[in-house]
């Protein structure tokens, strides 16, 4: 595999002799090695570099280059073909996705917005802010190192008199740590996100639940009753930015997916 002159990718790290202390330090550089072949890969096709259709070099090669296991490749790969990068071809290889000519979209709305649109008075409330060293759940959900820190935040948005949607969010403090200074007391930690950071891609999960008791607490209905519950992870460079939890009353919300048939449309 060749990368273009003036390619900024790191070059080959020097061979690996078969021992068991070389073996300890050659697994403890896979997941740096992971994130630097995601990074890489992702960037060129951001950039146009690799256009739509264009070959990815197969994981052999990718294997050879950056002197890793297939294993490790394959991750990589793998989570790019889950961001809607890439699409797997049986017996040919990896390639760089085209648009779809149709595709269902879900925008990120400024949650101030879904309100006035229905004509209603808006207003937050925050309940909860805390700088915290990251969970190992935490760190499962947003991919991030043993040693990361994270702002954990709790708000509620109102539409008029009544409680709208909880937000539960927590924002990687190694991807934006100027959040650290941010109080959230005038403005939510959406809008904030939104208004300051950019982000190359988003992942939604969309999914009925019952509200327990806490949750019916806070949004002034019985436990039990049936809520939307959208949870989104953002992430640009290959770093995760942010992994938010919204739930909404089910009755008082619907998601709309809009349809382009030859113009997906795009969101920002």
């Amino acid at each position: 595999m060749t990368f273009p002159p003036g390619d900024s990718a790191p070059g080959k790290p020097e061979a690996i002799i078969s021992t068991d202390e070389d073996t300890t330090r050659t697994e403890a550089r896979e997941p740096s090695l992971h994130r630097r072949i995601l990074e890489d890969v992702e960037g060129r096709i951001l950039s146009g570099e690799w256009p739509p259709g264009h070959r990815i070099p197969f994981e052999h090669e990718l294997t050879e280059y950056y002197q890793c296991s297939r294993m490790t490749v394959n991750k990589a790969i793998t989570e790019l073909v889950k961001r809607g990068l890439i699409e797997r071809r049986r017996k040919s290889g990896s390639y760089v996705t085209h648009p779809h000519a149709q595709s269902a979209v879900l925008e990120i709305h400024d949650i101030r917005l879904e309100v006035e649109s229905l004509g209603l008075p808006y207003r937050y409330e925050r309940r909860t802010r805390i700088d915290r060293a990251a969970k190992a759940g935490d760190r499962r959900l947003m991919e991030l190192a043993d040693s990361a820190r994270v702002t954990e935040i709790s708000v509620l948005h109102f539409a008029g008199s009544q409680p709208f949607c909880l937000e539960e969010r927590l924002i990687n403090l190694a991807a934006v740590p100027e959040a650290l200074e941010e109080t959230f007391d005038d403005l939510s930690p959406g809008a904030w996100l939104m208004s300051r950071v950019p982000w190359s891609a988003a992942e939604h999960r969309i999914r009925a639940v019952g509200a327990d008791a806490r949750t019916a607490e806070l949004l002034a209905i019985a436990p039990g009753t049936a809520c939307l519950v959208v949870e989104r992870r953002t992430w640009s460079g290959g770093a995760y930015i942010t992994h938010v939890r919204l739930t909404y009353p089910g009755e008082k919300h619907e998601l709309v997916a809009e349809f382009a048939p030859n113009h997906p449309k795009q969101i920002a």
